[in-house]
């Protein structure tokens, strides 16, 4: 393989003279350039971009951090997120910390190093303490997921809201005895979501029974058999709010499994609107999320970041909208 050392020997001229070419420098004569670009052709030479852009402290790199790759939800949005990059002149390096703190601790050190030039976080799971210190110093912001209170650029929907609206909606088909599956960990948007479940309940007087706000870890799995918790009981939910469309998935499959109707005997509301909600049988009334806005939004913040990591944080908050289909029924 060839050097750049070969390149200047063959050209005639210094190494120094070579990297000038090669970076587009003015201060080169034409008749030189046109030996070195001889000679770089005769070589085949490519040039080491990693180490040339560490030196020039650019790699033209973004890493986006992900929990899982197997929530619909984020492979969508990585499309989206991709389409500006391109556009951009950037890369994209995706990376799965699987909510391991030591893993997103490890990626992060990408920047510390300069091998990536920004970060896009998923669900970050380092402390609120970490995170300030990391954005003080270098290009990250959030996306989706995030940790309140932090110096940091934040891209997100209002999730209390969206929590709030999907509850009002059950409660406006006349439902009264509706339950909400949610999630153990205190991700802040199922605590937003939960909140916004809770004042919906509230504002239409409907006694809040924390009977109904079940905890599960986010699985289709332990949402199938919480699912079928709820509906042995004495006096069953007629509705249940799921924070994710997986979840409603598994809702569903235990209903299912007790000859019962969805949309009839009992309606569910998923959130996120993933392709699983449409292909869904039957398919699913769901919170959807802004995801190319979302994307979009995502890496012309975490550029201006690169460009400038002084740059004014923000919080922006996104438009949801509320997705009928057949899982819940038109009126009772």
């Amino acid at each position: 393989m060839s050097t750049i050392k070969d390149v200047a020997q063959l050209a005639n001229v210094s190494v120094a003279t070579v990297s000038r070419v090669l970076n587009n420098e003015n201060n080169v004569k034409e008749k030189t350039k046109e030996k070195v670009l001889k000679a770089v052709k005769e070589l085949n030479y490519t040039p080491n971009l990693l180490a040339r852009n560490l030196r020039h402290s650019n790699t033209k790199c973004v890493l986006v951090l992900l929990p899982t790759i197997s929530n619909q939800f984020y492979s969508t949005i990585i499309k989206d997120i991709n389409s500006v990059v391109e556009k951009e002149g950037y890369n994209l390096m995706i990376s799965i910390t699987e909510l391991d703190k030591k893993k997103e601790e490890a990626y992060i050190e990408l920047l510390k190093t300069k091998r990536v030039d920004g970060i896009i976080l998923f669900a970050p799971q380092i402390s609120k303490k970490k995170l300030n210190n990391i954005a003080q110093n270098y290009p990250i912001i959030q996306c989706s997921e995030y940790l309140e209170n932090t110096n940091t650029t934040i891209i997100t929907i209002d999730n209390k809201k969206a929590g709030f609206d999907a509850t009002k909606y059950l409660i406006n088909l006349g439902h009264k005895n509706i339950a909400i599956l949610t999630s153990e960990k205190p991700y802040t948007s199922a605590i937003l979501r939960e909140k916004g479940y809770r004042e919906a309940l509230k504002k239409s007087k409907i006694k809040i029974d924390e009977n109904n706000i079940i905890k599960t870890d986010y699985t289709y799995k332990s949402t199938m058999e919480e699912t079928e918790k709820l509906l042995n009981r004495e006096n069953p939910p007629t509705a249940i709010f799921t924070i994710s469309d997986s979840m409603a998935i598994g809702a569903i499959k235990a209903i299912k499994k007790q000859g019962k109707i969805v949309g009839k005997d009992i309606d569910i509301i998923g959130f996120d609107d993933t392709i699983i909600s449409k292909i869904s049988d039957p398919d699913i009334t769901t919170i959807s999320q802004p995801r190319f806005k979302m994307g979009e939004l995502a890496m012309k913040s975490i550029l201006e970041k690169i460009n400038d990591n002084n740059s004014p944080n923000k919080f922006i908050t996104l438009e949801h909208t509320l997705v009928v289909r057949n899982s819940t029924r038109l009126n009772l």
